[in-house]
C-alpha cells in the first residue's frame, strides 16, 4: 500500500470522531506536520516549550499525544491533561521522560530506536579523528595566525590499532563498521553480547569492561542511560586505560564519571571526545562550562549526535508511524513501559458469543469474587459470531465463581489454569 493510500485509509478511520490533539514540543519537519494533519490530527507545534511553559501548554491544549526530543517530561506535565495517553520520544533514549510516573498513570511511552544510529556513529568518528589528529587545536591555531606543523605532525594514526566499543546496539555496530574501514581491530563489550555472536560479527569479545579498557587504544561508548549504566565508566575503568588512549562518549553524560575521567586526562595523557555531559543544559542556548573541557586534549560537541537532516527525517517518519497505528487500532508501537510480565497467578479462558455486555458480565462476577484482571486479550473468530477472552487474574477462582460464569447463557465454555511465577 502506498503512503498516500495508507494515509487516506487511516484518515477515513478517524472521520466522525473528535480530532486527536498532537502537541509537538520540539522541532518537527513541516512535511511531518502536514502528514499528521492529513491523518485527521489537530497539530500544535511549538519547539520552545519546556518546564512551566510546557505544563501550561498541555493544560490548555489537552493533547492525547505529546512528542518531544530533548525536552524533559515530568509528572506535573502528565497531570496537566487527563486526555494524555501517549508520549513519544523523537529519538532512541528516553531518560528525559519520567517513565515511572507515566506507567503509574497508564500513559504509554514510546521511542524511535535505530533511526539515528548512522548519525551518532558519524559524530563518534569525527571525535575519534579529532582526538587523533587534534583537528580543533589546529583550526584554533590557524585562526590565531600560528603555523605549528612540527607540533601537529605527531599523530599515532588509527590503522592496526584496537577500537573498543562499549555497548553493541545499532550505534555500536555502525561505529564498528566504520572502524573496520579504517583498518582497526574491533573488540566489544555489551551485556547481551556473547562470544559466539561476536565471532559471527568478525569482532573480538571482551568478557569484562576492564579487559576492554586494558586492551583498547580507542574506546567509544554507546549504551543507554539507565540506573544500571550510571557511572558505568568509573574510576576503576579509567585507571585501566592505556597511557595516551582515546576515549569518546556519544551516549549519555550520566554514563561517565567526569571527575575520574578528567583525572585520567591530566595524569595519563588521555584524549577525550564528548558529545554529552553530566548536568548539561536542557535548552538550546545556555551558559555551560564543564570543567573537563578546559583540559588539553579534550574536545566537545553540543549533544548533536542525532542532529542530521537524514536522522531527523527518519525519526519524524517513525513518530508519525507510531501515531498512525495508535489512532487507527490503539496499538502503541515501540512502547518502552509495557510490562514484560505481570503478577498474575491464573489464566481464565472464556469462550463466548460476540454480544454486547458479555465481557461486562464476566468482569462483574470477577469483581464480586475480589479478583483483579492483570491483563487480557479478546480473540475474535471468523464471522464475528464468537470470541475467546484470555484473562490473566491476580488469584485463582473458586469453583462457585466458575459455576456462576458458566450459568450465563452467552458463555460457551470456561477453562482455568495456573501461571508459573
Amino acid at each position: 500500500m502506498s503512503q498516500q493510500a495508507a494515509t487516506q485509509k487511516n484518515k477515513s478511520n478517524l472521520e466522525g470522531s473528535d480530532k486527536a490533539v498532537v502537541l509537538l514540543a520540539d522541532s518537527f519537519s513541516e512535511s511531518g506536520v502536514q502528514t499528521l494533519e492529513a491523518l485527521g490530527c489537530s497539530v500544535i507545534l511549538n519547539a520552545s516549550l519546556k518546564d512551566e511553559t510546557l505544563v501550561e501548554a498541555i493544560e490548555k491544549t489537552r493533547p492525547r499525544i505529546v512528542v518531544v526530543r530533548s525536552t524533559k517530561v515530568t509528572r506535573e506535565m502528565m497531570d496537566a491533561s487527563p486526555e494524555l495517553s501517549v508520549i513519544i520520544r523523537a529519538g532512541a533514549g528516553y531518560d528525559t521522560i519520567d517513565v515511572a510516573a507515566a506507567s503509574s498513570m497508564g500513559i504509554s511511552v514510546a521511542n524511535c530506536p535505530g533511526k539515528n544510529s548512522i548519525a551518532v556513529a558519524e559524530l563518534a568518528w569525527s571525535l575519534i579523528l579529532s582526538c587523533d589528529r587534534r583537528v580543533p587545536d589546529q583550526v584554533a591555531d590557524l585562526r590565531e595566525g600560528k603555523w605549528r606543523k612540527k607540533e601537529y605532525a605527531k599523530s599515532l594514526g588509527l590503522s592496526g590499532r584496537t577500537l573498543g566499543i562499549v555497548g553493541l546496539g545499532g550505534i555500536g555496530l555502525e561505529t564498528a563498521k566504520r572502524g573496520k574501514a579504517f583498518g582497526m581491530n574491533i573488540v566489544a563489550w555489551s551485556r547481551s553480547l556473547t562470544e559466539e555472536k561476536a565471532s559471527e560479527l568478525g569482532i573480538g569479545w571482551c568478557e569484562s569492561l576492564l579487559n576492554l579498557a586494558r586492551m583498547s587504544d580507542v574506546i567509544s561508548v554507546h549504551v543507554a542511560s539507565t540506573p544500571e549504566t550510571e557511572n558505568l565508566i568509573d574510576e576503576t575503568f579509567v585507571d585501566a586505560l592505556k597511557e595516551g588512549a582515546t576515549f569518546v562518549n556519544t551516549s549519555r553524560g550520566k554514563v561517565v564519571d567526569e571527575v575520574a575521567l578528567q583525572k585520567a586526562v591530566e595524569s595519563k595523557n588521555i584524549r577525550v571526545g564528548l558529545d554529552v555531559f553530566q548536568n548539561e543544559p536542557t535548552s538550546g542556548d545556555a551558559i555551560f562550562n564543564p570543567s573537563i573541557i578546559s583540559c588539553e586534549g579534550v574536545y566537545g560537541t553540543h549533544h548533536v549526535g542525532a542532529s542530521t537532516l537524514q536522522a531527523q527525517e527518519a525519526i519524524a517518519d517513525e513518530a508519525i508511524r507510531i501515531i498512525q497505528h495508535h489512532l487507527s487500532d490503539g496499538v502503541v508501537l515501540n512502547c518502552v513501559n509495557r510490562a514484560t510480565s505481570t503478577s498474575a497467578k491464573a489464566m481464565l479462558c472464556v469462550r463466548h458469543l460476540n454480544l454486547p455486555g458479555v465481557l461486562a458480565h464476566v468482569f462483574e462476577i470477577l469483581s464480586q469474587e475480589g479478583v483483579n484482571v492483570e491483563e487480557m486479550e479478546n480473540v475474535m473468530y471468523q464471522g464475528a459470531k464468537a470470541a475467546c477472552a484470555r484473562i490473566q487474574l491476580s488469584n485463582a477462582l473458586s469453583p462457585d465463581c466458575i459455576a456462576t460464569l458458566l450459568e450465563y447463557e452467552h458463555v460457551l465454555s470456561v477453562t482455568t489454569s495456573s501461571i508459573n511465577e
